[in-house]
């Protein structure tokens, strides 16, 4: 009798995170000019953020020229350093997002109000920004929302900050094969991301690989977890099939077979290029669990909407000589349908992994095993056709 007992492939999409979201970001440049009134090369313009902790430099260009791309939105002094000198200092800056009006650094004019009679130090001009001062009413109305604004964003960063680092830790973890430890760093990023579909599909990854490692009550519980996130992830991102098609997969391990059916037509309707895969996907799985009536509809279905899909043939001719009988004789009868499909796989795949058992079958059942099969697109030459070409030679 022929061996029933097979491996079966079942196809995981990847995913990638998306990301959660970025604070607004200003662009400050500027020029400076050297005690020679010519622009000054290599000097380093310090970029202090008063509001919070944070520091950057930059130098100028040969031109004399500065820019400083993506600066957070915040509240800044920015000093000029010559040859390790601070040579002026512009404070209580406040950019606005996006590109704002040259600073401008005259050291030449910076020196000679200096040195004039009657004069003090002052800080070095600036062109295109106002100056800290005292604020009028609505000023100060309006640098509090600037101020609440700036606030939220930081509040947003440090949470974005730690989703990421929980979401990274739970797929490293995932990928290590450490399912318990990948639940709780994704199950802490479900909890500061409650629609971040991403993020539950992954997690029901988890749950489903975990409970392939249990038995009994522990893996009914790993599957129901797995379900529901899976669930959730379809919830929020309802068109996305490769989401359904995890969806109804979980379903399935979970001997919810029905459900399991209606996500994977709904893949099949919402992706249907890849429709075969996901009727292959679930034959699968009822192979694995021993639902042998189910794989042979749900394989049948994936020959039908891809006439092309070789290894779903040849899984419909294993899930049918499941059902062999022997005759009176012990000849073994397979059911219609048997040797077709077997024969269809070969003359898709004459040369595929599973040919030379497809034979062997296909001999056990007494059926001719074909020398020459016709790949799609090609029209098979009769074998006796050939030989008698052979011959006239």
């Amino acid at each position: 009798m022929f061996a029933s007992s097979r491996k079966l492939l079942i196809l995981a999409p990847l995913f990638l995170f998306a990301a959660v979201g970025f604070a607004q970001t200003s662009n400050i440049q500027g020029d400076v000019t050297g005690l020679d009134g010519k622009p000054l090369q290599g000097a380093v313009v310090k970029i202090d953020r008063t509001d919070i902790k944070a520091s950057y430099n930059v130098k100028t260009d040969k031109k004399g020229h500065f820019l400083y791309a993506n600066l957070p939105t915040g509240t800044y002094n920015i000093t000029l350093v010559v040859d390790g000198k601070d040579m002026g200092t512009m404070s209580g800056l406040r950019p606005k997002p996006g590109d704002n009006d040259p600073l401008v650094f005259d050291l030449a004019k910076a020196a000679a109000r200096a040195t004039a009679p009657g004069t003090s130090p002052s800080p070095l001009p600036v062109q295109g920004q106002a100056r800290s001062g005292e604020l009028t009413k609505e000023q100060k109305e309006q640098q509090a929302k600037i101020d609440a604004e700036n606030k939220a964003r930081e509040e947003a960063m440090a949470k974005d900050k730690a989703l990421n680092d929980a979401f990274n830790a739970g797929m490293e973890a995932k990928n290590a094969k450490n399912y318990p430890l990948a639940i709780e760093n994704l199950e802490k990023a479900a909890g500061m991301a409650p629609t971040q579909h991403v993020v539950f599909a992954q997690l029901g990854e988890a749950y489903m690989s975990l409970a392939d490692s249990k038995s009994g009550a522990e893996q009914q519980a790993a599957f129901d977890k797995g379900i529901a996130a899976y669930a959730k992830a379809v919830e929020i991102k309802a068109d996305d099939a490769n989401y359904h098609n995890n969806y109804g997969l979980a379903l399935a391990k979970g001997k919810k077979l029905d459900q399991a059916q209606t996500e994977l037509a709904k893949a099949a309707q919402l992706d249907p290029p890849q429709a075969g895969k996901y009727y292959y996907n679930l034959g699968a799985v009822y192979v694995n669990t021993q639902q042998n009536d189910a794989a042979e509809a749900a394989f049948k279905k994936a020959t039908e909407v891809d006439p092309n899909y070789a290894d779903a043939y040849y899984q419909v001719g294993l899930v049918l000589m499941a059902k062999v009988t022997l005759d009176k004789d012990g000849k073994m009868q397979a059911p219609p349908g048997t040797a077709e499909a077997l024969q269809k796989y070969l003359a898709l795949k004459p040369d595929g992994s599973n040919a030379d058992a497809a034979k062997a079958i296909l001999e056990q059942l007494g059926s001719t095993v074909a020398t020459t099969f016709e790949r799609p697109g090609e029209k098979k030459q009769p074998a006796a056709q050939k030989s008698n070409q052979k011959k006239s030679k």
